[in-house]
């Protein structure tokens, strides 16, 4: 099943946010199986706290319903306390922090034939 996209407008086509949904097997925090996920979502910042965001993510939730999910996740990066206070806003509840870690990877080392 493909992801959707959902889009806020103001009039003539400007666009003002999106909310990015997909189905997961599974999510942090989750008991059932697929969990719908919201994948991205913004707002532009002179119209946060206006209720588009909301709708947005109700529109999200609603095309998770409608593909039998009974739970939906989200994330939000660990420094994004604002993304962090809108999920709240809207029910979700934090089930875990997770830190991520990367390396380069150093070129290999040539092995010598004896």
């Amino acid at each position: 099943m493909a992801a959707t996209v959902i889009v806020a407008e103001l009039g003539r086509g400007k666009l003002v946010g999106f909310a990015e949904a997909d189905l997961r097997p599974f999510a942090d925090g989750c008991r059932s199986s697929p969990v719908g996920y919201l994948e991205g979502w913004y707002v532009a910042p002179e119209l946060r706290r206006t209720g588009i965001g909301r709708a947005l993510v109700g529109a999200a939730e609603d095309w998770a319903r409608d593909l039998g999910c009974h739970e939906m996740a989200s994330d939000a990066e660990v420094a994004n306390a604002s993304s962090q206070l809108a999920h709240k806003a809207l029910g979700y509840s934090e089930v875990h922090r997770l830190v991520h870690f990367r390396r380069d990877l150093p070129a290999a080392k040539l092995k010598r034939e004896t």
